[in-house]
């Protein structure tokens, strides 16, 4: 058999040759795998945001559940409080609902008598026309209802039946009215700049008045997305929003691909849809592929290394991306949690905190968990006297001072504002079982106080009793007490409310 000579021209040929095909290869490869990557960091992406929305909404539709239900169970305290009390005109009547929306922090509180009276803070009128529900000859449980309050600014409408007399008079209901605004305020505490939310009715209409990113704004949200879904997609959207179930569209606008979920705030008959721009991560990473892409053709060697590099970093990318996201979510969560808990100017925790204290210790009494409990109820002499003469600076510094005092005494206690000059303090433990001499303590040095005219804080207090139900049942005999107090500091030389 013949040997065929290999030449170096045939080598140098063959490694050129093979050098080429090997490069087409790779790039070939890599432009497909670089394709793939795309595709697949784009459905990664699209879960992660979906997850992030869904999150969102959920976490946002039960702050507005939590709010409405405070309210009413609020409601619900302050009509027991007012048929407890002996009011004999008006303006007692008008007085104690306003103490109520102080102590309560209920906004537009308002009675409802059996002529369809309403009575306010501030003034009496018929209410007939103007609330939708008396229209209803009777009220049977909770109503939750938006109504117009003046121009375009919209209310959330909470009301309840009552069955109390006052003045000699039968009243049928009480109400509360919460500004939109309120609500959309206290939803806010998300980067507003990627992620967008908004309140709609059953119709698609923009309650809260917030734009739902650039391209839906605050058009009704039906209107914006017609056209840039499939009709089929449309139709189950608008069902979803009738019967007040949760989902997700996808849709595209101007060429430009939005994912939203929505999701029912129970018993309003409004969706919460809150939107995420995922183009913009999407963007992103496409554009990192190319500049990957232009390496490649430059440099083989160098390619696979990238390559290899870029899948690493962008997997990692993607896990930090949901990560940062989540961590984010859960700080957000916590500061808005210890914002909403913390009364601003004395530093203390404040009613809101109060309250979720009250309903667990409810539940702890109800079950005879607790043994060992006691309610201070503190109220700052004067402080109305200050403000008058002094203005409401030096009245903000009495207010400190005496929340000072009561914190520097009360050690071992949990101590709130509950009211422009309202703590209340809870002692268990070791401040339940030192209360007597920290109580005698607090009460020489207010007497103290009055002759070197300084801070005056009157204080009652009260233990559990076996037959107490609820914090609320102890705190009754400490506020008593604590009037008491008041009435004696006043003959000692003390400065009153009036």
């Amino acid at each position: 058999m013949r040997k065929i000579k290999i030449t170096e021209k045939a080598v140098v040929i063959t490694a050129a040759i093979g050098s080429v095909l090997i490069m087409l290869m790779v790039i070939a490869n890599t432009y497909w795998a670089s394709q793939q990557a795309i595709s697949s960091t784009n459905q990664a992406v699209s879960a992660v945001s979906a997850f992030y929305l869904e999150s969102m909404a959920d976490r946002r539709a039960k702050t507005i559940t939590n709010l409405i239900n405070n309210n009413f169970e609020s409601m619900e305290v302050a009509v027991s409080v007012i048929d407890d009390e002996k009011i004999a005109s008006q303006d007692d009547l008008r007085d104690e609902i306003g103490r109520m929306k102080r102590l309560l922090a209920l906004n537009h509180f308002a009675l409802v008598d059996e002529d369809d009276i309403v009575y306010t803070q501030y003034t009496t009128y018929t209410g007939g026309s103007r609330h939708p529900f008396l229209a209803k000859k009777t009220l049977e449980g909770r109503m939750i209802s938006t109504v117009f309050r003046y121009g375009s600014s919209k209310d959330l409408c909470l009301a309840i039946p009552v069955d109390i007399k006052i003045m000699g008079k039968q009243f049928k209901a009480c109400f509360v009215q919460i500004d939109i605004n309120d609500i959309v305020n206290l939803l806010a505490f998300d980067d507003q700049e990627s992620t967008h939310f908004a309140l709609y009715s059953a119709n698609g209409g923009n309650i809260s008045e917030t734009e739902l990113g650039t391209l839906i704004g605050t058009d009704n949200i039906f209107d914006a997305t017609k056209g840039n879904v499939s009709e089929e997609e449309w139709n189950a959207f608008r069902d979803d929003f009738a019967k007040g179930k949760k989902g997700t569209l996808t849709f595209t606008i101007n060429d430009v691909v939005d994912t939203i979920c929505y999701q029912s705030v129970p018993d309003t008959g409004w969706e919460l849809v809150v939107m995420i721009r995922e183009s913009v991560i999407q963007d992103q990473i496409q554009e990192i592929s190319a500049k990957n892409l232009a390496t490649n053709r430059m440099q083989i060697i160098f390619l696979l290394v990238v390559a290899f590099l870029f899948s690493a970093i962008l997997f990692l990318m993607l896990r930090r991306v949901a990560n940062d996201k989540l961590e984010e979510e859960k700080e957000n969560s916590k500061a808005f949690k210890s914002m909403a808990n913390t009364d601003s100017l004395t530093g203390v925790r404040n009613k809101h905190a109060y309250m979720e204290t009250e309903a667990q210790l409810n539940s702890w009494i109800r079950e005879g968990a607790v043994e060992k409990l006691a309610v201070i109820a503190c109220d700052i002499n004067g402080l109305k006297y200050v403000n008058d003469t002094k203005g409401h600076a030096a009245g903000d510094q009495l207010i400190k001072d005496a929340c000072s005092l009561i914190c520097n005494v009360f050690t071992h206690g949990s101590v709130y504002r509950t009211g422009g000059d309202e703590f209340i303090v809870l002692l268990s433990g070791k401040g339940f079982d030192t209360r007597e001499e920290t109580i005698d303590a607090f009460n020489r040095q207010v007497e103290e106080n009055i002759q070197k005219n300084e801070v005056v804080v009157s204080i009652g207090y009260s233990t559990l009793q076996p037959g107490d139900e609820q914090l609320h049942d102890i705190f009754e005999r400490a506020d008593h007490m604590m009037y008491d107090r008041k009435k004696e500091l006043k003959s000692m030389g003390a400065k009153t409310r009036e």
